[in-house]
């Protein structure tokens, strides 16, 4: 059976501040790295924008679960 695509966004900006849940400085300045067949794929484009924001301590990326938000309640065994 072919391995099912399972959609992720990677997306990073400034944080208003550290503490709580993130808040970005300014959503409309939101960086979108862009979208990934593979939770791995992701987290390899996710790592590679961390490391070259590594000394803006409020600068964070994210890694989204899309195709949680695609279908919801589904149970999903991978990332």
């Amino acid at each position: 059976m072919p391995h099912r695509q399972l959609l992720h966004l990677v997306i990073g900006g400034e944080l208003k501040d550290l503490d709580g849940p993130p808040e970005f400085k300014d959503p409309g300045q939101i960086d979108f790295v862009g979208g990934f067949a593979s939770y791995d794929e992701a987290v390899r484009a996710w790592r590679a924008k961390a490391q070259q924001t590594v000394d803006n301590a409020l600068m964070r990326y994210f890694v989204l679960h899309a195709h949680k938000l695609l279908t919801p309640g589904s149970d999903d065994d991978e990332h």
